[in-house]
């Protein structure tokens, strides 16, 4: 046997295997999209394809469909994790450790029709960034992969059918990507528990410099303002994460700090101090 039907056998295997956790959602108007199986009751899929929180259905791999409910979304890193009644699905096979020139397939089931998948490799792997929707992703993945209609929510598989994250062409405006399966695990587990992601704020306006981040404005009322920071102090560190934009700020703010005194290392007049603040809850 070739090398070239080795490798065709293998990814022919790969996407079988992955198909059973590969689900189809109807939750808009236009045609369906892709999710996979979180769990055995549990579906993470893109958030801007479920425009509708009632009547939404998950097809099965056997060809049936099933109804779901909504059981949490966060818009700014575009993921929706849906229920089902029954404990019926196969979860999917994760692998969190993608690689560049790695070979991977996306795929998606838009239709009763059965999977349908894509070949390319992983070209970049970066972050973290915001999105246009209001989010940060710590990572993305960018791959050579065509992103068909319908492939949204859907995963990208590696050469074992593992899957290594979810695809989505709603956090840029024309470009798919991937949310690698380490941030998107993460993220359902918020979901499943909570039904959103809690991200932490300080109400503070700033302007990066060579040492942090200058405090150019201060919220009244706000976690910095009550805490007891002053404009013209400078941000350093949260919590030992070195700030030097304010996407390391976003970053550093977790749900795990939200309402936690938090330590923030600051230069007031020169001089590096620690301060203790309880992070807010950005709304």
């Amino acid at each position: 046997m070739s090398d070239i039907q080795t490798l065709s056998d293998g990814l022919t295997a790969a996407v079988e295997a992955a198909s059973a956790s590969t689900l189809t959602v109807d939750a808009r108007r236009k045609f369906p999209a892709s999710g996979i199986a979180y769990a055995a009751d549990l579906v993470l899929t893109a958030d801007h394809v479920v425009t509708r929180e009632e009547d939404i259905r998950v097809g099965l791999p056997d060809g049936n469909s099933v109804s779901a409910t909504l059981a949490g979304r966060d818009p700014g890193s575009d993921l929706a994790l849906l229920r089902l009644n029954e404990k019926i699905l196969t979860p999917a096979k994760t692998n969190p450790n993608p690689k560049i020139g790695q070979i991977v397939l996306a795929l998606g089931r838009p239709s009763t029709a059965g999977v349908q998948a894509s070949f390319g490799i992983v070209n970049a792997i970066s972050g973290p960034a915001r999105t246009w929707r209001g989010g940060l992703l710590d990572q993305f993945l960018q791959t050579e992969t065509v992103p068909y209609p319908g492939f949204s929510g859907g995963p990208l598989i590696d050469a074992t059918g593992a899957v290594l994250g979810l695809n989505t062409s709603g956090l840029t405006r024309g470009e798919a990507l991937t949310i690698p399966v380490r941030v998107a695990w993460s993220i359902a587990e918020a979901l499943a528990q909570h039904g959103s992601v809690k991200r932490g704020y300080l109400g503070v306006r700033t302007q990066p410099v060579e040492t942090g981040l200058l405090i150019l404005w201060l919220e009244k009322d706000g976690p910095a303002e009550k805490g007891g920071l002053l404009v013209g102090d400078i941000l350093a560190k949260v919590n030992d994460h070195i700030l030097h934009d304010a996407d390391d700020l976003f970053a550093a703010l977790t749900s795990d700090t939200v309402g936690q005194s938090t330590a923030i290392e600051i230069l007031r007049g020169g001089q590096v101090q620690t301060v203790h603040i309880t992070v807010g809850e950005r709304k």
